[in-house]
């Protein structure tokens, strides 16, 4: 399972990286979630963002359930 690496605190109000952007910006695309990328985010934001979608993703991966 590929996690969004922790966020330090004094590293948390820098702008995301490069990496983080390239991935929340696949991730938006998959989840057909374009508005959750936006440039300007925080290294924080964006981590959280990718944990948000990487979970959607993953729940919508799993077999229906029934009652």
């Amino acid at each position: 399972m590929n996690t969004p690496d922790p966020v330090s605190r004094a590293d948390a109000d820098e702008p995301m990286t490069d990496a983080q952007a390239a991935r929340l910006r696949a991730l938006a695309e998959q989840a057909f979630e374009p508005e959750a990328f936006q440039i300007n985010l925080t290294r924080a934001e964006a981590a959280l963002r990718i944990q948000a979608l990487s979970a959607k993703l993953r729940l919508q991966d799993e077999p229906p359930h029934t009652l």
